[in-house]
């Protein structure tokens, strides 16, 4: 069963871990005749309720990359992308998560890509918290923010013989997460 959250706070109180499970970071940029997409396999994130301040700190494994291909993934992890081996993760931190009413949310974070830090806007949506089967609290918090890559120093690109280029700078990243905060029960 669900409960109603407060009018000013995120969730309730406490220290809310990411289910990694049931959570997931995508991406999509528009290339060539259409969107390509990719998933972080390797995600982590704690959200943190204190009053009616919450704050967010999450990660992604650049080397848990999924695009299906692997000759792909291979350049995504390399300098002409993400740069896996000098900057392994790419992070995320925001201090001030704020409700706009019914369920939405907007966060002012910054978001770190191959060492560059950048401020960023992102909006979304949080669940009301509920019971999972095992005694804990449950919140699902969808967050989504368009990005140029740009900016953060991802700036390969193959021109077509239009001279346009087949990849476009505004990426979206997507990003469903459910936290679980550990009841009196065994958790699971």
């Amino acid at each position: 069963m669900a409960t109603e959250l407060q009018a000013d706070v995120v969730a309730p109180a406490g220290t809310w871990n990411l289910d990694p499970v049931h959570s997931r970071v995508d991406f999509e940029v528009r290339y060539l005749a259409g969107t390509f997409k990719g998933e972080f396999q390797e995600i982590g994130a704690q959200l943190t309720v204190e009053g009616e301040r919450a704050s967010l700190a999450g990660t992604a494994k650049v080397a848990s990359v999924d695009v299906k291909d692997e000759n792909l993934s291979a350049h995504l992890q390399s300098p002409d992308f993400f740069d896996a081996e000098r900057h392994p993760e790419l992070r995320f931190a925001a201090e001030d998560i704020r409700l706009d009413g019914d369920g939405r949310v907007s966060v002012d974070g910054a978001l770190t890509i191959k060492g560059v830090s950048k401020p960023v806007a992102v909006t979304g949506t949080v669940t009301a918290p509920i019971a999972d089967p095992y005694g804990n609290e449950r919140i699902g918090l969808n967050l989504t923010t368009t990005i140029d890559r740009t900016d953060f120093g991802v700036s390969w690109n193959n021109p077509l013989p239009s001279g346009e280029p087949s990849l476009a700078n505004d990426v979206t990243i997507l990003a469903g997460l459910q936290f679980v905060k550990p009841g009196d029960e065994t958790s699971q």
